[in-house]
């Protein structure tokens, strides 16, 4: 993948287009925080933050504006959607009677890897995966990271049919994010449908990546696919599973739901009315993933077995997992919650020891994230190594030393703030289930040798 610095040029190309009035305020603010900026005509230009919005002039926007921007990107398609060539960005236009464009969306693009980490497994087992939640909450970029891994780690054969180019970007030649994925693109929105069966009758595909399904043609051509076989993946419109079984045009997705009337005998063994609503087919899909925060997901596993118990009125709970976020401590994992506890003295900081990794990369994650660890310059003092697979392969120079003393060395996919974190957080939670069955051991072991000690009173005085 590539580097942080890379990714921070893909941003400067769309600040670029905006208007020269804005763009010297644009580079100040936090480029992670960034979302997206705004350019209405007649109002102050706005930058969108991840929990904030900042205006970036205090004079209105004019038509001279809107048409600087619009001048440098690729044209519009009929989803009034343009990209910039080679990265992920998004711009949108909004118009009037006439077709004149009068607004702008500028949305930033970004491959971000480790994304869909915590949902990987179930792109692994096979299985078809569908994804929910509000607009601007990730779906994309997990889209994204899930045919990268299906492409690149599962070396599977992945199609992505782009109808928008938002996941593979703007240009023919798609964005590095896909890894080795190929992508079709879309002439009209409305063409997507043909499209998703065009990809599976002439390139052979074992996986099918789709963003936005929308209607119901696209929905029974997704059905199509499914029972030729072929791994899907996914997203649709809603953000809660009950959101799509009561959606008309894609509850398909997910079985189908109609009313059934049942003989006497069988509503009274169900103890329902004889009018009851059930699935009407077997699922497209058979994970479906909730977004609920870009660090946190709930999944539906057998999704057909989970829509006849909400039918018939069983409570469901689903399973629920993340990732450290770097203002958070806490970590969710499979419903169960894990806080790192952070050692009162400097004394018990585990030292890591950093080869071929930036050290204030790791310093600013442990930082913010309030971590337990330290970062240490001599082999000899550290309790763990970092580093990345290609210096892990040739074992040189410190990695060596560190295997003969046994020091556990960690291999990072990437130099990123997001890999190191997974890491850390990961390690952290380990270790203090460690320290915790520790104590309930040594706790238990005092327990009962204090009992021994009362009973041995009891009975000599």
């Amino acid at each position: 993948m590539k580097n942080e610095k890379e990714l921070a040029k893909e941003i400067n190309q769309l600040i670029k287009i905006l208007p020269l009035t804005i763009q010297k305020k644009l580079k100040k603010l936090n480029e992670d925080e960034l979302i997206e900026v705004i350019v209405d005509l007649g109002r102050p230009i706005i930058a969108r933050l991840k929990d904030e919005e900042i205006f970036l002039t205090d004079k209105p926007a004019t038509a001279r504006n809107i048409l600087e921007i619009t001048k440098n990107l690729s044209p519009f398609g009929d989803d009034n959607r343009a990209g910039i060539e080679k990265t992920l960005h998004r711009i949108s236009a909004i118009r009037n009677r006439k077709q004149k464009i009068i607004g702008i969306t500028a949305r930033i693009g970004r491959s971000v890897e480790g994304s869909a980490e915590f949902i990987q497994d179930y792109a692994k087992q096979g299985q078809s995966i569908l994804l929910l939640g509000k607009p601007g909450i990730g779906k994309t970029t997990m889209l994204r990271e899930l045919a990268r891994i299906s492409a690149d780690d599962l070396l599977k054969r992945v199609i992505i049919v782009d109808t928008s180019n938002e996941i593979a970007g703007d240009g023919d030649i798609p964005h590095y994010g896909i890894g080795n994925a190929r992508r079709m693109q879309v002439e009209k929105t409305n063409m997507q449908h043909k499209v998703m069966i065009e990809a599976v009758e002439n390139h052979n595909p074992e996986v099918i990546v789709i963003d936005e399904i929308s209607t119901k043609e696209e929905a029974e051509a997704a059905r199509t696919i499914a029972e030729r076989g072929v791994q899907l993946i996914a997203t649709a419109h809603g953000n809660k599973l009950t959101n799509l079984m009561q959606n008309p045009t894609l509850c398909d997705l997910v079985g189908g739901i109609e009313p059934v009337t049942l003989g006497d005998e069988e509503a009274k063994r169900r103890g329902t009315q004889k009018i009851v609503l059930e699935r009407r087919s077997p699922p497209t899909f058979n994970t479906l993933v909730e977004i609920q925060s870009f660090t946190s997901v709930a999944v539906y596993q057998d999704i057909g077995t989970t829509i006849d118990k909400i039918l018939r009125g069983v409570e469901i709970e689903p399973e629920h997992r993340g990732i450290s976020p770097i203002i958070e401590k806490s970590i969710k994992i499979n419903r169960t919650e894990t806080f790192i506890d952070y050692p009162e003295k400097i004394e018990n900081l585990k030292k890591i020891h950093p080869y071929a990794i930036d050290k204030n990369r790791i310093e600013e994650v442990i930082s913010t994230a309030m971590l337990p660890y330290t970062i240490t310059d001599k082999i000899k003092n550290a309790d763990l190594v970092l580093t990345l697979r290609p210096y892990y392969r040739r074992k040189k120079g410190p990695l060596k030393e560190a295997e003969a003393n046994n020091i556990p060395i960690h291999v990072l996919r990437n130099n990123t703030k997001n890999q190191i974190l997974q890491v850390l957080s990961k390690l952290t939670i380990e270790n203090n289930e460690k320290q915790k069955k520790s104590k309930e051991l040594n706790l238990n072991k005092k327990t009962e040798e204090q009992t021994l000690q009362q009973k041995l009173e009891q009975q000599y005085g």
